[in-house]
């Protein structure tokens, strides 16, 4: 081979970055290869129309972990983030709007006007989920334990979550256990009576995921989330520069800490020998070896394409099989001549409004009805949508007087019946600002141009096998001592020196950076034995 090397990290994304930081501030020499032309992954930032760029995929943040952000000196390095004192503007078909502040008190005086004891209930929903997901937090930040064979340290991170969770009282204790596995509709019943609120809330539930707010478990998905933000309808924050700001801000604390990045790297194997990993080989023929590799890339596509599954044991690979990672989102951006005017929102001040981010999911069962849809293989022809404007925030994304609209669309299975998606791309955009439209008439006459992305896209052109933005399922049973496998929750695989650090592990919540923060910590203390 020509060169060696300690640690070869495979994909340049957030969670590869920041597993490149940990390991070189470890005393290794980590060399992140990345196949695309720049780092990022998911979280980058592209000119998709000339003048016009864009969070292209991923535009907003976990929020990221506070120790990682602190730790890498992100903001030394150019990270802005900007948070909008609105966090949520629900449209509603009828004309009106429910309006969500980043501050508890005045989201409350807003839901006031619908309901006073919804108002009250906000609160006290609010503080539950403050003192759940700080619980939970510490939870994430854990390695999942060998449930066999546990070790001191397992023992002693247990033993101080169940502290915590002890201290949380019977309350919330019963709370804990009793709404993780409910389904996240009967969850925003329980402590609103107003439709927009509760459908404003369960969204957070089902965000990225091939669940619907009926599905039991998605609850679950809302309490992990509320570990980085407990507002219960989530907060939003912007990066100057858009979404690709932060990995380049990454990029550049895992350089100065020792770390060394290539891209252009397209990795086609993953070099195994009697059951180790022992290196890589490019594209390009070169081949390069290393005491271990670690892949940022999703399970699947890590074991059973960049590995000869002929490595691994038959009920292994029928396991990993069984891995559930199809998607449902798809992601279009827009380049507009002027803001759309929603007709919701004129009263209370359109421009300023849109620099929060803007949902359509006016009640429960317009939610079920687009997942419905999906599970028979057809995307959601009333889809739910989250926007956001980030050229108000950072003008520099649009040329003067010009925006750029950013749209999540669930939900696009990965699968569609009886067509495929390059044949239905069209009708997917189409469909969108249709649907945008309806609440903002003049939407059509304003867009210069648009980008439109599929889950086959996610897959193909950025390496999300099944276009599942988390690297896989969401779900109970995909989750702690269960990501991605049970038996290999603890970022290691059957094949040695071959370890794991994208979002298909715990915790797998999204940009956080948790996964390649708890998987760094790991694998230094299995190089140093």
């Amino acid at each position: 081979m020509s060169e060696t090397r300690d640690v070869i990290i495979v994909g340049g994304g957030h969670n590869g970055l920041v597993a490149a930081f940990y390991l070189a501030q470890a005393g290794f020499k980590p060399l992140v290869l990345e196949r695309r032309a720049q780092v990022g992954g998911a979280a980058i930032t592209e000119e998709f129309h000339p003048g016009f760029r864009c969070s292209t995929l991923a535009h907003n943040t976990g929020p990221l972990r506070a120790d990682i952000v602190r730790d890498m000196q992100l903001e030394k390095h150019g990270l802005k983030l900007t948070t909008p004192d609105v966090s949520t503007v629900s449209l509603l078909p009828d004309g009106r709007s429910l309006v969500l502040y980043s501050d508890a008190k005045k989201a409350a005086q807003e839901i006031a006007a619908w309901s006073q004891k919804d108002a009250a209930s906000y609160l006290e929903f609010g503080a539950a989920l403050g003192k759940i997901g700080k619980v939970m937090g510490e939870a994430l930040a854990l390695t999942p334990p060998d449930i066999d064979n546990p070790s001191s340290g397992d023992l002693w991170g247990m033993l101080k979550t169940g502290r915590s969770l002890r201290k949380l009282g019977k309350k919330d204790l019963y709370r804990v256990l009793r709404w993780a596995p409910m389904a996240v509709a009967d969850l925003a019943s329980e402590f609103f009576d107003s439709e927009p609120l509760r459908a404003t809330i369960a969204a957070r539930g089902i965000f990225g995921t091939f669940l619907g707010p009926w599905s039991a478990g998605s609850a679950l998905v809302l309490m992990l989330r509320a570990a980085a933000d407990a507002t219960p309808a989530g907060s939003v924050q912007f990066p100057a520069g858009g979404a690709g700001a932060i990995t380049q801000a990454m990029a550049a604390a895992a350089k100065q800490a020792g770390a060394e990045i290539r891209t252009n790297a397209y990795i086609a194997e993953i070099r195994v020998k009697d059951g180790v990993a022992t290196g890589v080989v490019l594209a390009s023929g070169e081949e390069i070896s290393a005491r271990a590799v670690v892949s940022n890339a999703d399970p699947k596509r890590t074991l059973m394409r960049l590995v000869d599954p002929s490595h691994l044991a038959p009920d292994f690979v029928q396991r990993i099989k069984n891995y559930r990672s199809m998607g449902t989102v798809a992601k279009i951006n827009l380049a507009l001549s002027a803001l759309p005017e929603f007709t919701a929102l004129k009263a209370k001040g359109n421009g300023n409004l849109l620099r929060s981010r803007i949902q359509i999911s006016p009640e429960i069962d317009y939610l079920e009805r687009a997942f419905d849809e999906s599970k028979y293989g057809n995307f959601s022809r009333q889809p739910y949508l989250e926007i956001t404007f980030p050229s108000l925030s950072d003008p520099s994304l649009a040329p003067a007087g010009q925006h750029v609209m950013s749209i999540y669309m669930q939900y696009a299975p990965y699968k569609l019946k009886n067509s495929d998606w390059e044949s239905q791309r069209a009708a997917l955009g189409e469909t969108v600002v249709k649907t945008i439209a309806q609440y903002a008439p003049n939407l059509p006459q304003s867009i210069l141009d648009g980008q439109i992305i599929t889950p086959k896209d996610l897959e193909e052109t950025y390496g999300l096998t099944g276009g599942h933005i988390f690297h896989g399922e969401l779900a109970l049973d995909q989750f702690f001592t269960m990501r991605p496998l049970l038996d290999w929750a603890r970022y290691q695989t059957p094949i040695e020196r071959l370890y794991l650090c994208g979002s298909g592990t715990h915790p797998g919540t999204g940009l956080t950076g948790g996964s390649g923060a708890n998987a760094a910590r790991e694998i230094a203390k299995a190089l140093k034995k």
